[in-house]
Order: structure tokens, then sequence, then C-alpha cells
């Protein structure tokens, strides 16, 4: 990749990629050779050959890309990565033969984290999630999914989705909130649900109206019928919702959610054949999350079932789940290696899954595949075919992130703190 020219200066001058396998992610497909002209934080032109106008001020930044991969930005949309403390003590015991669910029967696993959340300020909250967003950003996510629900109370859970708001505000990808009320059960308050129902989804709804609500469906966190009664008030109160359903155990809110119009229906790892036909004739997309296959228990979705019930492709969603107890990664790269070897997806539907379907799922229609007039958010790979961002294991194929049509810098390393 050549350097910028050397009077560019300016973050907004027009940028052209020039001589790049351009991975369209539209009706247009691949185009083995093109370039690619940015200007004013969009796609201008993509054309077999195009130089800089003449005049233009500032001097257009050129990239040579000598044929390697240019295809839109990651959109990761499903991560809780707004948290504090540490889960590195659960991460041994889970090596020494605890589960995950006796972890967290014993208070720990996500209670753990809920009370070091609790414990943390606001600024510390917005630090460690500008850190982790800098990194996102640097691998090559474009656009972001940020969860809360490491609070369980109506204050901690306003300053949790107050705090993904302020990071937002100085990030130059886009974070995309959601409220996971329902994530796990606090204890010591016997009214929980009631008292998440009644009192922080109306604090939640007047603080951010719209916003999408979610929760996590499954034994020892929030039953079937108490996830129906907070997403009867969310829809009642103007809230879309999402849900977390059939990680361990399938509990009927698959089928429910397909019914109901949820935005989407995420994990799917213990769904049964009609839960995914459900879904399949539904108009709810599936988010696949296969990180935690990986991390926690070697079990995964069956994406190719999805598809042969039905499923249109468009509606297949594959995201990292970023978070510090079941998925401690940002690499869309590897879920989309995963994608490949685990869920069954072939490679173009796991490089749509993680893009232009992603961008769907959060309500974005101006990014997601490179076409003219798209909002300019794309990446450079060091290879020159697709598929090995599939076949790669564990590498870092990113070589140039293109932001809102600003090159972002990647001199500090593309992964957050260990203990951040």
């Amino acid at each position: 990749m050549s350097a910028p020219d050397a009077s560019a200066t300016d973050a907004d001058a027009p940028l052209l990629i020039r001589d790049a396998r351009v991975i369209t992610m539209a009706d247009a497909g691949a185009l083995p050779r093109a370039s690619v002209w940015i200007e004013a934080g969009r796609i201008r032109a993509i054309e077999p050959a195009i130089e800089p106008p003449s005049g233009t001020r500032p001097r257009a930044r050129v990239i040579e890309a000598a044929g390697r991969v240019l295809m839109p930005g990651f959109v990761d949309a499903h991560t809780h990565a707004l948290w504090a403390g540490s889960r590195l003590d659960e991460f041994e015991a889970r090596a020494d033969g605890v589960s995950y669910l006796e972890r967290l029967a014993a208070g720990g696993g996500i209670l753990s984290t809920v009370r070091a959340v609790r414990a943390a300020s606001r600024p510390r909250l917005v630090d460690r999630l500008r850190g982790r967003l800098d990194a996102v950003l640097r691998a090559g996510t474009t656009t972001i999914e940020v969860k809360s629900g490491y609070g369980l109370s109506t204050p901690a859970e306003l300053t949790s989705l107050h705090a993904i708001a302020e990071a937002a505000d100085t990030h130059p990808g886009t974070v995309v909130p959601t409220a996971l009320l329902g994530h796990a059960v606090d204890p010591e308050v016997p009214d929980f649900f009631e008292r998440t129902v009644h009192e922080t989804l109306p604090a939640v709804s007047a603080a951010f109206p719209g916003i999408p609500i979610d929760a996590y469906c499954e034994e020892g966190a929030w039953p079937l019928d108490r996830c129906v009664e907070l997403f009867e008030a969310a829809r009642a109160a103007g809230h879309p919702f999402r849900v977390h359903a059939d990680q361990f155990h399938p509990l009927g809110m698959t089928e429910w959610a397909a019914d109901h119009g949820a935005l989407s229906v995420d994990h799917l790892e213990a769904s049964t054949p009609e839960g995914i036909a459900r879904l399949a004739r539904s108009d709810t997309r599936a988010v696949f999350l296969p990180a935690c296959g990986l991390h926690l228990d070697d079990r995964y979705a069956d994406a190719r079932a999805f598809l042969d019930a039905g499923g249109s492709p468009e509606r297949a969603v594959i995201a990292t789940n970023f978070n510090p107890g079941s998925a401690p990664t940002i690499s869309m790269p590897l879920v989309v290696a995963l994608a490949v070897r685990k869920l069954g997806l072939g490679i173009d539907d796991a490089l749509r899954a993680c893009t232009v379907n992603a961008a769907r799922l959060l309500g974005f229609e101006d990014r997601g595949t490179l076409e003219p007039g798209m909002r300019a958010d794309c990446i450079l790979l060091r290879h020159t075919d697709e598929r090995m961002l599939a076949y790669e294991l564990g590498g870092d194929p990113v070589e140039l992130v293109v932001c809102g049509g600003r090159p972002i810098e990647r001199s500090e390393p593309s992964a957050p703190r260990a203990d951040a």
C-alpha cells in the first residue's frame, strides 16, 4: 500500500483507492479490478480506472491497492462491549471443569460483572468502552451494536446507556445502543421482574425513546413468560425488541419471537427443528454467535438448517458477541472462519452476514455495500482473495480501515487490554 500523498494533510481530503478487487456485496458482485473514489464521507464512483479530478483541493490521497480486496467494513450487530471488572477467575474455573451455568448459579458469571459495573463510575465505564471501540475499529468493524445489561437496576442501566452514548459521541465509527433489560436476575430483589418492567423500562423509555429492548431467555435467567411480559410492555411503549434464545435450552422463545415481530433471535445453539423452521418462515433475523461455542462448550447453531428450512440468506447475521464471559473476542475474521467451519454457511453468505445483512438488522440502508452514494465505510485486506478471510485462522487481515471516508490509523495494537 502506497503512502498517502504528503500534501494531503486534511483528514477530509478526497480518497482514491486504485486497482482493488472490490467486493461490493451488491448486485455488481465482485469487481476483479476497479478504483473507488471517496469524497465528503461517501463513495462517489466505482469504475475500472479513475484519476483524481484536476484542481481538487485539498489534494486527494491515493492508495494503491495492487489487486488486494476492498470490501465493506464489518458490522458487528451483537456485542456486550460495556463492562467493568475481569472474568479471568471464571475462565480458569471453567478450565477446571466448572460449567458456565454452575458459575451463574453460584453468583458468578454475569453477576460478578454486574457487581463490577455497579461499582464503576460513569467516567470509568466510558473510558473502558472507548478503548474497546478504538480496538474494534482498527480491526475493521466500522459499525457496532453495544448492549447495556450489566446493571440490573434502574440507576445502573441508565448509567450504562448514558456511558454508551457518551463514548459513541467521540467514536469515528457508528455505535448502536441496545437496552438489555432482561439479562440476569438480581437474587437480592424479590420483585425483580416486576421492577424491571414497571420501573426500569419506563425510565429507559423516557431517556432513550425507541431504543431496542433485549432479554436473555434461559434457565437461571429470564423465563419465557417474563420475557413476553417485558416485550409486550416494550412494544406498547414504542420499542422494537430482540432476544437471546436457545443458547443452552429451547424454552419456546424462538417460536414466540418469530410470531410476534422480533427484530432478531440471537444464539440458537439449542434450537429445535420446529423453532428453526418457525424462524425461517418469519421476517425475524437469525443472529449466530459462533465465538461462544469456541470459548464455552463447542456447541454451534445450525445456520445451514435455517437456510434449508427456507430462511432467506439476507436474514442470516453473524456477530462476535464480544463480552467478558462467553466470547472475549473482537475479531470478525475469526467469526467468519467459524461460521464457515461450524455453522454451515458458505463463504459468500458469511461475508454478507457480517456486512450488509447486519447493517440492515441495525436499521442502516447507507452501508454494508460498496456502491455510489453509500457511506464510505470499507476495509482493504492484505489478501487478493476474499476467501482467505474464512480460510485463515488467527490472522490480522485488515491493512487499511476507512470510516466515513477517513483512513483510520492502525499504529496501536488492535486488541483491548486483557483487564479492560
